[in-house]
């Protein structure tokens, strides 16, 4: 049987707290104004070219520079779970199957080589760290993002966050997939000022192959955002390989069209960020490298949805 993954969070993770694996201040390319983007852990999909590695699984995770590792083994000695070790070579080794997340290795390390992604955090302990920032947000138009991973795998406390943001007069956006079942993502766009909505790819099967899940979910739920009439910003990933030919472009641009009610779309140009990342994690396999979208590429991507009456830019 195939595991509910969004139900599994809500047995694990308590609705007046949540995991999260970083919180930007000062950002400006997640949103309007100077914003504070909050980084969820768990994601369902798995994207080839994933920028957030560390965002992937629901629990922390130990990340290793072994290019600064001098191999002291100290994070080794004070580890309670035996979640290191030490190839034949005497490089350190995780044990991430072993690893409970507390975090001792990491302060530990004296070369500052291990990094752990993800801690607990209330919901109350996250408002007062978000309104250090009001006075940036007041100023610019800005405010909070959410987004991860996939913040909805986390809905009730996704929900509640918005909900106070609402009542302290901050402006919120969900950074989502849009893959999350009906009610729950209607419930969370409900209390969002602003969605940042991400869409791969409009082919079905091609979809599952670089992303492991269908989209009809992802499509079924944009489909009655933009028929809700609700403040929608479509942000494209232009991957080389996976969706930058002529005819996909040209399809999603026609799908977009044909919804109404969207009028601004974001193309965001492949970087490989990602992949030290990946590899600090020991998931380097499991990610591909792809070249970053050409110039041409990129005026031609923009050219297409220009042409269908968008709003277009790079980035944002």
């Amino acid at each position: 049987m195939k595991r509910d993954i969004f139900s599994s969070m809500k047995d694990t993770i308590l609705d007046t707290s949540a995991v999260i694996f970083d919180v930007k201040r000062y950002a400006i390319h997640d949103g309007p104004g100077i914003r504070t983007a909050v980084f969820f852990k768990g994601c369902p999909l798995r994207c080839r070219w994933c920028h957030n590695p560390e965002g992937t699984e629901t629990f922390p995770d130990l990340l290793l520079n072994s290019t600064i590792c001098a191999s002291c083994y100290t994070c080794l000695k004070l580890c309670p779970n035996n979640a290191l070790g030490s190839d034949k070579s005497g490089a350190l080794t995780p044990f991430r199957e072993l690893c409970n997340g507390c975090g001792l290795c990491v302060e530990a390390c004296p070369y500052d080589a291990l990094q752990l992604a993800g801690r607990q955090v209330s919901l109350k302990a996250l408002l007062s760290e978000l309104e250090r920032d009001r006075i940036f947000y007041d100023q610019s138009g800005g405010g909070v993002t959410l987004t991860g991973g996939e913040p909805l795998l986390q809905h009730e406390f996704v929900i509640a966050l918005m909900k106070e943001l609402r009542n302290r007069s901050i402006h919120s956006v969900l950074d989502t997939s849009g893959y999350a079942p009906k009610e729950i993502f209607r419930r969370a766009a409900a209390e969002s000022d602003l969605i940042l909505y991400d869409l791969k790819l409009v082919d079905e099967h091609r979809h599952k192959e670089v992303t492991g899940v269908s989209n009809k979910l992802i499509i079924d739920n944009l489909k009655w955002a933009a028929n809700s009439g609700l403040d929608l910003v479509i942000r494209i990933p232009l991957i080389p390989g996976i969706n930058d030919s002529d005819v996909e472009i040209r399809d999603k641009a026609k799908f977009l069209a044909a919804l109404g009610n969207i009028r601004s779309v974001n193309i965001l140009p492949y970087h490989r960020g990602g992949l030290e990342k990946a590899r600090r994690l020991g998931e380097s396999s499991s990610f591909d490298e792809f070249e970053a979208p050409s110039e041409e590429m990129l005026n031609m991507a923009l050219k297409i949805f220009r042409d269908h009456g968008f709003e277009v830019k790079t980035g944002g």
